[in-house]
């Protein structure tokens, strides 16, 4: 028994319209490759074998990423975080330590600009993660080598600056 089945174009029957989607996925799958139309396959190690493969792609450049989709995946597994890792996981994992990164760098960049260098050091790291407000919250416990310290001067051990108050008790006397 077939059914009749409704496609835009008229009644047709089911087996016709899945032999239809066959015979386009055929074309569409192997439109690339020219099977008798023109050229002749040599004997010798051609013919009918498996199509040569397409250029794999990373999963790094599927998800526009310059970290290591990856290797990230295979230290999630090998350090027993949990019994499974999805295939999502080590995407967004990458994604964000990339985001991080860039944060970092572009911040340091901007110390050391400031301080006229055109290469990035230690201390220009840490004057950038100290003085922005999340970064620092998130590295508050991290010490970086040869990072120094902010400078600050408490503001108890300045000299005052009140002329007045001085002006004034001396003519009270």
């Amino acid at each position: 028994m077939v059914e009749e089945v409704n496609h835009g174009k008229g009644l047709q029957s089911a087996d016709y319209y899945c032999r239809h989607l066959q015979e386009k996925w055929w074309t569409e799958v192997y439109s690339d490759y020219n099977f008798g139309e023109g050229e002749r396959m040599s004997s010798a190690g051609s013919g009918r074998g498996k199509p040569k493969a397409a250029k794999s792609t990373s999963r790094s450049h599927k998800a526009g990423l310059q970290f290591p989709v990856g290797r990230i995946a295979r230290f999630l597994k090998a350090g027993k975080y949990a019994d499974r890792v999805g295939a999502g996981a080590p995407v967004y994992l990458a994604a964000v330590l990339e985001y991080l990164a860039a944060e970092v760098l572009e911040l340091a960049g901007n110390a050391a600009r400031d301080n006229k260098k055109n290469r990035i050091v230690p201390r220009h790291i840490q004057l950038a993660v100290r003085n922005d407000e999340e970064l620092s919250k998130l590295l508050g416990d991290v010490t970086i080598a040869n990072g120094g310290v902010l400078p600050n001067i408490h503001q108890h051990l300045l000299p005052n600056k009140s002329g007045k108050g001085k002006a004034d008790a001396s003519q009270e006397i």
